[in-house]
């Protein structure tokens, strides 16, 4: 019994209990997919040859490291494309990203965002907020969005003419920070759909952020030209320290190591600095990783809508990434969830987050999270800029037990500040 070692109410542990065995038939369906995905993880690693030599480090330029090939080959059999570029360097998905723009965009050219206004963090790079800091926009690139119709979806009626003079369509497969439902692989496929009707050339990236492994295929499988992500989210498994992906048709990849690096050389540099094995492991382990994230993630929608509070999706709605968003409607309830959480984490149990102004955020956010690795939303974590309509935004545990720990800690502290009742 939890309780045995955690202090929590044990009418909410009964409580627990109960929303568990609802989520059980949903459980299977995870499970399933898990296995999988694990099945077409471990043969990637079969056809590429993994050995313990591709763990070995190096240093300086890199030259000839042949870990680092065989790990862009890996993620390229598991992302279904031509090529990977997959880097210690990337700082975050936001840099892999900004490196597949650059990468990919001209002077003159457009980007098309079909999927509404981008994530916080993108709204710089773009340009879309702050002049002269060297953004796209600084750089001649135009940019314009498809804004999202009134139930969140796509409008996707608007999408052929909305892309008929753009260089990329971009497509963010997550949430964000808006509760719209996150696309799954066959929406996006129809949005590619479109765009091929209406811009055959354009180049198709998607934003897969938090939604790796999370269904059976990914979005190159229905047409996306590159697909960017971050390894501290979904496909790093809670073992990869830093990194992200650029994964897509082999001269656009190119291209993109020509930004990350320099042009002329792009994959042939960068010493790894013994960062391969972690890389390597962490997709190993990616696939049950992301199971229990999405099992943690159900176990709390249930919980919540069971409690009367609006969640996003559905508990039992088929899944395309692990992000789950609760609409808390009050700063305070949003504040007393993410400190309940960081009191159920491994690292860092005993502070107590508050909102602040952080870098790259428009608003203030306030941010849970006792990781492993500082950022690494594929572990237990909870955030939210304190803005309307205040819900927040949860994602990842990297096991499910210790995660369901989190939220039941989230909900008393909820109960304990006067929030949430059980009654």
């Amino acid at each position: 019994m939890i309780t045995d070692w955690i202090s929590i109410s044990p009418k909410l542990a009964a409580f627990g209990r109960e929303v568990e065995r609802d989520c059980r038939p949903v459980f299977e369906r995870i499970d399933e997919i898990c296995e999988h995905n694990e099945a077409k993880v471990l043969s990637a690693f079969m056809e590429c040859g993994v050995s313990e030599t591709h763990f070995i480090g190096s240093t300086g330029y890199g030259y000839g490291d042949r870990g680092r090939e065989v790990l862009d080959e890996v993620y390229a059999k598991v992302m279904g494309t031509e090529d990977a570029l997959v880097r210690h360097n990337f700082v975050s998905g936001t840099h892999a990203l900004s490196v597949a723009l650059f990468g990919v965009l001209r002077t003159g050219d457009t980007l098309v965002s079909l999927t509404g206004a981008p994530y916080d963090t993108m709204e710089e790079v773009i340009g879309i907020r702050g002049e002269g800091n060297g953004s796209l926009k600084d750089f001649g690139v135009h940019y314009r969005q498809l804004d999202l119709l009134g139930d969140g979806s796509v409008h996707l009626a608007a999408v052929a003419e909305a892309v008929k003079d753009c260089k990329v369509a971009y497509i963010q497969r997550s949430r964000g920070y808006s509760l719209r439902e996150s696309l799954s692989v066959a929406k996006i496929g129809e949005i590619i759909c479109e765009i091929r009707k209406g811009n055959p050339d354009a180049v198709v990236i998607v934003d897969n952020c938090y939604g790796e492994l999370v269904e059976k295929q990914e979005p190159s499988a229905v047409g996306a030209d590159l697909l960017v992500g971050s390894l501290i989210k979904n496909p790093g498994g809670a073992i990869a320290q830093t990194g992200g992906y650029i994964a897509g048709k082999a001269k656009l990849v190119e291209l993109c190591s020509y930004r990350l690096t320099a042009v002329g050389m792009g994959k042939e540099v960068g010493c790894t600095l013994n960062q391969s094995r972690g890389m390597f492991m962490g997709l190993f382990f990616a696939p049950g990783v992301v199971a229990s994230a999405l099992k943690t993630s159900v176990f709390a929608l249930r919980m919540f809508e069971r409690l009367g509070y609006q969640v996003f999706p559905r508990y039992d709605a088929p899944r395309t990434d692990i992000i789950a968003a609760i609409k808390l409607n009050r700063p305070e309830a949003l504040v007393a969830f993410c400190q309940g959480i960081q009191k159920g984490s491994p690292v860092d149990s005993f502070v107590s987050p508050e909102p602040w102004d952080m870098p790259g955020y428009e608003s203030q956010v306030i941010m849970a999270a006792g990781a492993f690795t500082m950022g690494a939303s594929i572990e237990l974590s909870a955030d939210a800029p304190l803005r309307e309509p205040y819900a927040v935004w949860l994602q990842g545990g990297i096991t499910y037990h210790t995660g369901k720990i989190g939220i039941l800690l989230a909900a008393q502290s909820m109960l304990e500040q006067g929030y949430l009742s059980l009654d």
